[in-house]
């Protein structure tokens, strides 16, 4: 099992790549909304950072249990 798939961007799968820009859009709209807007945030807004996590939960326990070159079966 190579770890560095959970914290090397790169090594990233496609459901963790979507989940971490989610949690990085997400951050960034709080961010607006809070201190350039001043508007409070909406209700629910923080299931937002839950539902972007188990994303890349998931998508991290596939791809580190994942064979090398398991997918796609591409022959070139």
């Amino acid at each position: 099992m190579d770890f560095s798939k959970l914290y090397r961007i790169s090594r990233f799968n496609s459901w963790q790549y979507i989940a971490f820009t989610g949690l990085l859009m997400s951050a960034g709209a709080e961010a607006v909304l809070r201190y350039l807007v001043q508007r409070p945030l909406p209700t629910g807004f923080y299931w937002l950072y839950a539902c972007w996590a188990g994303l890349f939960v998931v998508g991290g326990l596939v791809n580190v249990l994942s064979r090398p070159n398991a997918g796609g079966h591409h022959h070139h």
